[in-house]
């Protein structure tokens, strides 16, 4: 039994390489798509406070990569696909009211910290201007150190205060 080579061809390995390439680039944790309802429509000021938290928004949260988000919106972002989502502008949860719910605090911003049934957890802001959510999924729960370039933007961008929704 004999063996056949193909010759070496410089255009097929390109072509390989290419191929290759975009394989990897649409598997990267920030090239993906995240679908995120934005709340409904906040109030002029609070919009306006997301849209400035929005520009200051780490490019990466837990090591994950932005992602876009579908519908394109100020109120929202994501991180690793739908891994890490946050929406600006949410009401303040009725939970906020129960003082034997847990929450923390990250870089002087205040987290009401709810565990999901499905293993992930929701962050919600309390003290400021705009209420800003967090969902993480079961798989990134694991601490809360992903809220440390979060906090800098928030405290940044939304003043400390008592929102109104």
């Amino acid at each position: 039994m004999s063996r056949h080579r193909r010759p070496f061809s410089p255009l097929a390995a390109l072509t390989a390489l290419a191929a290759a390439s975009a394989a990897l680039a649409g598997c990267s944790p920030g090239g993906s798509e995240a679908r995120v309802e934005p709340p409904s429509a906040p109030p002029a000021d609070v919009a306006g406070l997301c849209a400035a938290l929005h520009k200051e928004l780490p490019g990466t949260v837990a090591k994950l990569g932005r992602a876009s988000t579908v519908p394109k919106s100020d109120l929202t972002a994501a991180w690793g696909g739908s891994a890490i989502v946050l929406r600006c502008g949410v009401g303040k949860p009725v939970k906020m009211l129960d003082p034997k719910q847990d929450g923390i605090e990250v870089n002087g911003v205040g987290w009401l910290v709810e565990r999901l049934d499905d293993g992930g957890v929701r962050f919600t802001t309390g003290l400021r201007l705009a209420y800003t959510e967090v969902l993480v999924d079961k798989e990134h729960a694991t601490d809360a150190g992903m809220l440390v370039g979060l906090s800098a933007a928030i405290a940044k961008t939304v003043p400390v205060g008592i929102a109104s929704s």
